[in-house]
């Protein structure tokens, strides 16, 4: 899967259900529920690219470590440290 990234775009009205408890305390100390909504949104929808790149790329991850384990680093005789 290409990792897409995520960048700002038109806006779009959108629905959301949110707790009037939330909802209320967030007005009161002066929140903005769009720009906290979408920033939770873009953190959660990046994780689940992270998560889903890494469940893609496990087999070739883990041939990559086995492949090291058994030969070693390449090129560590010309390492500095």
């Amino acid at each position: 899967m290409k990792q897409d990234r995520i960048t700002p775009a038109k806006r779009r009205p959108v629905n959301l259900s949110l707790d009037t408890g939330i909802v209320a305390a967030a007005r009161e100390v002066g929140i903005n529920l769009s720009q906290v909504s979408e920033a939770a949104i873009r953190t959660a929808t990046r994780k689940e690219q992270e998560r889903r790149w890494q469940e893609e790329n496990r087999a070739a991850m883990e041939s990559s470590n086995a492949w090291v384990e058994k030969n070693g680093l390449p090129f560590a005789k010309y390492r500095m440290f």
